[in-house]
This record gives structure tokens, C-alpha cells and sequence, in this order.
């Protein structure tokens, strides 16, 4: 029974130059393992986010690999050490192909 996948994102406002903050992300999601069987017995396919990645203006600043052991509504959280204003961009790519995206935009000043 799949539910739809919502991100959700924890990024500070604003911050000081050279300030370590902390970004929090959370995306709704079940993470089938591919293992379990429906009521009528045939397996479930396998359905899980394998790929999250975080970008500043356009730059890679943080990625994970994530395998079929990790639970059910993924939780991740990174530092981050503010430079420059700018806008994180957040990717979760699934298995099925499904990508999902969230925008959060650091003030630094």
C-alpha cells in the first residue's frame, strides 16, 4: 500500500559567516525491502529511497547511499558551514525511478 513520499526539511533562516549549522531532513516514506509478502502471498517488490543528496547553489555538499536496511521514514541529519547566501537543494531518488525535492533558502550575513 504505497502512501505518498513527502519531504520534510529543518534549514536555520539565517546564519553568520563561517557558523556551523545543523540541516534536518525527514521524508515519508515506507521502504519496502522486497522481502514480505501480500495476503495473497506473492512478494512485495522492493521500493526503497537509495540515493539522498544535498546541494548549495548548485554544488554537492552532502550525499548518502542508503541500503534496504534502513527504516521505514528516513531520517538525516548533516553540519553545514555557512559561506554565502544561497539555496540548499534536497534529492531523494527511489528505486521505482521517483525523485523528490525540497527547497530551503540560508540567509548568511
Amino acid at each position: 500500500m504505497a502512501t505518498k513520499s513527502t519531504p520534510r526539511v529543518r534549514v536555520p533562516a539565517s546564519a553568520k559567516p563561517g557558523e556551523i549549522i545543523e540541516i534536518k531532513t525527514l521524508i515519508s516514506h515506507e521502504m519496502e525491502s522486497g522481502q514480505r509478502k501480500d495476503s495473497a502471498g506473492k512478494p512485495i517488490p522492493r521500493r526503497i529511497i537509495n540515493k539522498f543528496t544535498a546541494a548549495f547553489n548548485g554544488k554537492v555538499v552532502f550525499e548518502a547511499d542508503w541500503n534496504p536496511a534502513i527504516s521505514a521514514n528516513p531520517y538525516q541529519s548533516f553540519f553545514y558551514k555557512a559561506a554565502e547566501p544561497g539555496e540548499f537543494t534536497f534529492t531523494w531518488k527511489d528505486d521505482d525511478g521517483s525523485e523528490y525535492t525540497a527547497k530551503n533558502k540560508l540567509n548568511v550575513a
